[in-house]
This record gives C-alpha cells, structure tokens and sequence, in this order.
C-alpha cells in the first residue's frame, strides 16, 4: 500500500508539473504528435487496404485450384519466356480431368470476355464482363441469387439461349422491374435471363459479378472460340472439403501430366495458381509498405523523443532544490525516478494520444472519399505501446540522473 500511495504522489507531482509549464509541454510533445501519427495511419492505410484485397481473394476459396497457362505474380524476375507457348487448358483437358479427378467437388471451364454491351430495349449497359461456364460453375464458386435460379443440367447440355446476370447489369437494364423471363441482347444474341445474383458491392480485385453476365458453356460455343487464349481459359478444381490442399493440388499435377503426357523429370506445361499465392505476395508487398511507415515515422519519433529527454533535463534542473527537500525529507531513489519517469511518459502518451486522434479524424474523412480507412484496435495498441515506450526511453536517463543528485548539494542550488 505504502509503495502504491508513493507511486500515486510521484504521478501527481508529475501532473502538476505538466499543468504549469503548458506551452513547454505542447511544444515537447509536438514530435510524437507527428511520429505516431505517421505510423499509425500508414499501418490503418495498409491494413484496411490489406482487408479489402483479402477478402477479394478469400472468395478463390481455400480449397480452390486454377489450372492456367501462366502462374500468378507477374512482376520482377518475371520468365514469362518459359510459359508464353505453353498450350492453353482445353475442353478436351477439362472432359479427363473430370473423370479422373477424386478429391474435387467441382471441375469447371470457364472463359472470360471483357468490355462487352448489353441491351434490352433501348436500355444498355457498357463495360459488363461476360463470362461462358460449364456445368461445374455453381460448384467451384459461391453463387447466391436475389431471382432466380442456375442452369438445369438440361439447358447446360442442350446449350439453351439462358443468361445469369449481375445485380449492377440488372438495375441498368430493368430499372428496378423483375428481370426473370426477359431477353437480352449479348453479342448479337438474344437470350433470356433467368437468374440475378445478389450485389456484392465494389471489388478491388474485379471478383465480383455485380457487373457480370454467365451464359452456359455449350452456348458460348456457338459465338466464340471457347479454347482462345484472348478468353483466359481457366479450369477452376474445387477440392473436398475434408482433404487438405496440397493433396488436392498434387492430385491435380498427377493428372494434367499424365493427359498432357508430361515425360518423368519435364517441367510442367501448365500453371496451378490458388488463394495462398495471391495471400503471399500481398503479405510480401506490405511488409514493404509497413517497413516504410515505421522508417518515415520512427525518424519523427526518435527527434521527438530528443525533444522529451531534453525537456527532461531542463525539468530536473529547475526543481533541483525541491528534489533536494524531498530526499532530506526521506524521499526514497525510486519515488524521484518514478517522479521524473511518469512525467515522461504523461507526455509522449500525450502527444501518442493526439496522433491516434488526428488519425481517426482522417479516418472520417475517408468515409465521404472512394476508399474507406478503419482505424483497427491493433493499431491503437501500438500507438499507444510505442508512445510509452519512447517516454520510458527518453525519460529514464534523466530521472535517473534526478534520483541520484546528493540532497545537500541540490537543496543548496
């Protein structure tokens, strides 16, 4: 109880000395102001950036496999002159594959066309990325509809004139009307709608079919080369829920292989991307990022925390006398240091404290922009961590120092 009232007193004589010196005391902590507010904005900048691509990405699925003819991560020591005549994957691919794969759920061909017009009527809607699947896509993804319902497994073999379309397709073409059993025009041809997914809402990595429209895969044939590497042919391989990726994945390899006729010791003549790579590259790509704020932010810091240290000293040299009384009066080494310490602190949490404020006013001001920042507890933690730590750094010296002077000496100066 004795050593809690001593720390008590030691904060309440730090509090008063921070009350009576109030222009010294915004000026010191005017540098970790502006330290704690770079870092932490940067890392809720980053973070919430990294929240919105992840979930992007975590709509790939954790069990989903994407045979391609080029791997993901096109950027750096790039060797695109190893895959750029890599055959695409084909029908003829897809067909052995789904016979031979046992750990998928779903096996389906999908092919992309982007940039496309889609009419009804005198209403259109420009830049709707059309995509033709087989049977297999309500498997590989997760489709949910608002009307509607997917292809029957009649229409996707007869190749019915049927198209699913996105939320933003429907509200542009329909203007709020029900949109089950109306035709559309989709190049050139007339085809009717018999699903709309729900909105999404926008994607950062355009994974979203708010804007999309999926006719089925026998259909598309009839309109377009479905094998032409200008579509992105893609055999998505959802695997089992229960068996882990990497055998899904080596069974995939197992497979393309021995279909491709891949000779024992040849590399592969097909790319099998997934969620952890994408993961991966972003972790890489914001470590860089976050390495950067903590440079920019720790140089503002480290002259701030100069700042505090030497206030510090000034502090310890005008209560020198009053130091001196409280040790002729019994005041212990450790109740000084503590003194000095919590007066050090008070002040960098101070100025920590104004930097997270000034950070989550940006944070409201991004809410009327395009991109919203969330100022996540993690970061308030570090804010806050990093703020005492650096009082705790730049005031040990000199409470140190404080503690130590002779009781006689400092009464008499």
């Amino acid at each position: 109880m004795i050593i809690l009232k001593l720390i008590g007193e030691s904060f309440r004589f730090a509090s008063d000395a921070l009350r009576q010196n109030k222009l010294r005391t915004m000026l010191s902590l005017l540098g970790i102001t502006i330290g704690i507010f770079t870092i932490i904005f940067v890392f809720s900048a980053v973070d919430s950036l990294r929240a919105k691509l992840q979930e992007s990405i975590d709509k790939l699925g954790s069990k989903t496999v994407f045979i391609q003819k080029w791997p993901w991560g096109g950027f750096g020591d790039y060797p695109w002159w190893k895959y750029v005549n890599r055959p695409e994957p084909s029908l003829r691919d897809h067909a052995l594959l789904k016979d031979r794969l046992e750990y998928a759920e779903g096996v389906s061909y999908e092919i992309f066309a982007n940039e496309r017009t889609v009419k009804y009527r005198s209403n259109s809607v420009e830049g709707a990325g059309i995509r033709a699947a087989s049977q297999d896509f309500n498997k590989t993804w997760n489709l949910e509809f608002q009307e509607g319902r997917y292809f029957t497994e009649n229409e996707g073999r007869a190749g019915s004139p049927v198209v699913l379309v996105g939320a933003v397709v429907a509200e542009g073409l329909f203007d709020g009307e029900p949109a089950i059993g109306k035709t559309i025009s989709v190049m050139g041809r007339k085809l009717t709608v018999i699903g709309v997914f729900k909105k999404e809402g926008e994607d950062m990595m355009g994974m979203s079919q708010d804007k999309n429209i999926i006719m089925n895969l026998n259909f598309a044939k009839g309109i377009m080369d479905v094998e032409s590497g200008r579509y992105d042919p893609t055999i998505t391989v959802r695997g089992l829920e229960h068996i882990a990726l990497d055998e899904i994945e080596s069974e995939i390899r197992g497979a393309m292989r021995s279909i491709r006729r891949a000779k024992p010791g040849a590399e592969d003549d097909f790319a099998l991307n997934k969620s952890t790579i994408a993961s991966n590259q972003l972790d890489q790509m914001f470590d860089m990022v976050n390495i950067a704020g903590w440079v920019i932010g720790g140089f503002s810091i480290l002259v701030g925390g100069f700042g505090i240290a030497n206030i510090m000293f000034v502090s310890v040299k005008e209560r020198t006398n009053i130091i001196g009384i409280q040790k002729s009066l019994g005041a212990k080494n450790y109740f000084i240091l503590l003194q000095f310490l919590f007066e050090s602190i008070a002040l960098c949490l101070l100025g920590g404290i104004l930097g997270l404020f000034l950070v989550y006013l940006v944070t409201l001001a991004t809410k009327a922009g395009g991109f919203e920042i969330t100022l996540f507890m993690d970061n308030i933690i570090l804010g806050i961590g990093v703020s005492v730590g650096i009082g705790t750094i730049s005031g040990f010296w000199p409470a140190y120092a404080a503690s130590r002077l002779d009781p006689v000496e400092a009464i008499r100066s």
